[in-house]
């Protein structure tokens, strides 16, 4: 829906949105040169004590302080600890999760092998690997006798590995 630009006597249609206050929940609509207008002249903190300021910024930066100082205090308790063990402890947290936890078919597994990829890889790896072997057992331009079987081996691979990732 278009709306009329409510700058006074303008007939413009209103595309441009402005904030009527500072809780930015009701707009004005105006035209391209009554919003830039407006826009220069609004000011975010018009009427605001430098205080209020300072905790308007310190709360939209930080979120709203905590009332409860116990809960506070255990939140940063909590946070310390966390970086402590992150610094002194960095093996446990650099950690891979076991194999065991991965589980794929065992086609998709067997598929993988065939590139010589882990059963981490990210599609544009597996992209990137089969462009690679395609090119170095096609066989328009491989040197060697089983180039066919190989090229076929790949592409029945990488058919497997499309239909696991919904490509």
């Amino acid at each position: 829906m278009i709306k009329k630009c409510d700058h006074p006597g303008c007939t413009r249609a209103g595309t441009c949105r402005a904030p009527k206050t500072r809780d930015l929940r009701e707009y004005w609509w105006f035209c391209r040169e009554h919003a830039a207008e407006y826009n220069k002249n609004w000011n975010y903190y018009d009427g605001m004590t430098p205080d209020e300021i300072e905790a308007d910024w310190e709360r939209q930066t930080f979120g709203a302080p905590l009332k409860d100082t116990t809960t506070a205090n255990r939140d940063a308790d909590d946070y310390v600890k966390f970086l402590n063990d992150f610094i002194t402890g960095r093996s446990t947290f650099d950690k891979t999760p076991p194999r065991a936890n991965i589980t794929m078919p065992r086609t998709v597994v067997s598929a993988l092998k065939v590139f010589g990829l882990p059963l981490t890889c990210t599609w544009r790896e597996i992209s990137a690997r089969y462009r690679a072997l395609a090119k170095q057992h096609h066989p328009d331009t491989a040197k060697h006798a089983n180039a066919a079987t190989e090229f076929a081996r790949i592409s029945a691979a990488y058919d497997v590995l499309k239909k696991h990732f919904k490509k």
